[in-house]
């Protein structure tokens, strides 16, 4: 089919969609659609109030293109769908200083990898023409995934996909072909608040969001230089799950069928001591096609430097 005709599609070729993007050669545990529009006034204002606060700490990228994240349009010209889709991640194994999401492969690749797919589906049997986002695009992933139905944002600021938890990453694919639109997921947070006092440094913020500037993921991870005066990381030397475990919605998460988030056994074995003193060569070698090459080799020493072998709250 030629890629400059967009097919207004029925519900019949949208389910074909979803099916696919739930089929093992994609592997979303969950898809929905949303037509693309501004996101709402209460949205954008939301956002706003939240960097001009400075609870985005260093990262000032998430300051720039407001125009962008406030209409996708901007993103794909003529987009008129956003497929969006959440890629489990979730598992029984767990390393004590690492966050689950970065003990396999580099999710942004792997998500990549498997939109594409969906997307090359798309352009084949529905025409038109895509581009494929995760994450580093300024797009309102959340705002977006609560749109097209797939979940809602808990008070930990994780999307919760309804059966399957909070253990997920999220992906887009903007299409200029018109999908039959999902319902907007209307489930909430309970409210239980458990999220709220398992945070080791009380980052969740009582208007619903979070202060990067307190929130060990951010330290960890993103943060450069020293460590703000007073911080105590407990066992947290590459993100905190403590937040997301806490969630009740994700006790009985179904493992990944997602090989490529299987944990790499190398990194596995390593314990506080060798994360403090792992080599320029090891680092390279063990970390290679990982998320937490973002964390540095410098930021896992000085991580590994003041950890513990006991949580903050402990």
């Amino acid at each position: 089919m030629s890629s400059e005709h967009c097919l207004c599609s029925d519900a019949a070729f949208a389910e074909a969609v979803r099916q696919y993007a739930l089929s093992a050669e994609v592997g979303a545990i969950a898809c929905g659609f949303a037509a693309v529009a501004e996101v709402s006034a209460a949205a954008d204002e939301h956002y706003r109030r939240w960097v001009e606060s400075g609870c985005n700490a260093t990262m000032t990228y998430l300051e720039k293109y407001a125009d962008v994240r406030r209409n996708p349009q901007l993103l794909l010209d003529g987009a008129r769908t956003i497929i969006s889709c959440a890629f489990s991640y979730a598992r029984r194994e767990h390393h004590p200083h690492i966050a689950d999401y970065a003990l396999g492969r580099d999710y942004h690749d792997v998500v990549r990898q498997r939109l594409e797919r969906l997307a090359s589906y798309l352009r084949e049997v529905g025409g038109g023409t895509t581009r494929v986002c995760v994450d580093t695009a300024p797009l309102r992933e959340r705002y977006w995934a609560v749109q097209s139905g797939v979940g809602y944002i808990g008070r930990n600021n994780y999307l919760i996909v309804p059966g399957r938890g909070a253990s997920c990453v999220l992906g887009e694919v903007l299409w200029t072909g018109a999908m039959p639109a999902d319902r907007p997921c209307t489930l909430q947070c309970s409210g239980c608040d458990a999220c709220v006092r398992a945070c080791p440094t009380g980052a969740l913020r009582p208007d619903g969001t979070v202060d990067a500037r307190s929130c060990l993921s951010y330290l960890t991870i993103e943060h450069r230089g020293d460590l703000p005066d007073g911080t105590l990381l407990g066992t947290h030397i590459c993100g905190c799950d403590e937040c997301r475990r806490a969630c009740r919605e994700c006790d009985d998460a179904e493992p990944t069928a997602i090989a490529e988030f299987e944990p790499e056994p190398r990194l596995m074995a390593l314990d506080r001591e060798a994360l403090e003193h792992l080599s320029e060569e090891d680092y390279r070698e063990i970390f290679r096609g990982n998320s937490l090459r973002r964390c540095k080799l410098d930021g896992i020493h000085r991580n590994a430097r003041h950890a513990t072998d006991h949580n903050v709250k402990e």
